[in-house]
């Protein structure tokens, strides 16, 4: 398995699928990609509104080979999601009570200026991206670190959103899935400045099954989580799978 794939980036066991509720939120993934759609499916799943958003829908939708990784094109996708619908980032984000940010972390501050300001205005911006840097190859460096992460960086860009970085450290499949490993008993970790959105995301994590949720305190605490990528993607190398997950023994 190649070592530039991070947490986000890997295909989980997807099928066709019925919500097991009735209601729930209205919600925007931006992004869609392997992260995008694993939460997509999952919110869709859990009985919740979910509109996909991508730069350009026509072209996305023109793709049709698989990806590097096998992933089948949007289009095909979306065919066994039909609970899912894509719009341009904008309309996502008009959309979304609460916004996911599942775009490459490169990308994330155009993705979300691209959704517009005025849509992201008081809503929970849940972070998942990393701004890992590949330009020196396989092994990644980051973007962004020690003084600053890319969570603060999108707290800075918009403002009046409450932005939640989590789930960073964890592979696609297991972000809405913990349970495929040890249990769930392993940990997420979520930094934020504002009390009340972390706790309407650690609603979600427990939605997904998550049952050890670590608060690490405010948006500043997203360097320390965004800098274990490069040892997650090592780990990856050593143990041949990105199946694993931190585990905070007390």
């Amino acid at each position: 398995m190649a070592l530039h794939m991070s947490p986000e980036g890997l295909l989980p066991k997807g099928s066709k699928f019925t919500s097991i509720t009735g209601d729930g939120m209205k919600i925007g993934v931006i992004g869609t990609g392997i992260v995008g759609r694993s939460h997509a499916a999952k919110l869709a799943l859990l009985g919740h509104e979910v509109v996909m958003g991508t730069r350009n829908v026509e072209t996305t939708l023109g793709v049709h080979e698989r990806d590097m990784m096998g992933n089948p094109p949007l289009k095909e996708w979306l065919q066994g999601h039909p609970m899912v619908k894509l719009e341009s980032f904008h309309e996502a984000a008009l959309h979304g009570e609460l916004i996911i940010n599942a775009t490459r972390g490169e990308h994330t501050l155009e993705a979300l200026r691209n959704s517009g300001e005025r849509n992201l205005e008081g809503k929970v911006i849940i972070d998942i991206s990393n701004p890992l840097d590949f330009s020196e190859g396989a092994l990644p460096s980051l973007l962004v670190a020690n003084t600053d992460s890319l969570g603060e960086e999108i707290q800075r860009a918009f403002p009046n959103a409450k932005v939640v970085k989590t789930l960073n450290t964890i592979n696609a499949r297991l972000q809405v899935d913990p349970d495929a490993l040890m249990s769930g008993d392993h940990d997420v970790f979520l930094s934020g400045n504002d009390a009340g959105a972390k706790q309407r995301v650690t609603e979600i994590l427990r939605s997904y099954g998550w049952k050890n949720v670590v608060d690490l305190g405010d948006i500043s605490t997203a360097r320390g989580a965004e800098m274990m990528l490069p040892m997650w993607v090592r780990l990856m190398g050593v143990l041949q799978t990105p199946l694993f997950n931190f585990k905070i023994v007390r």
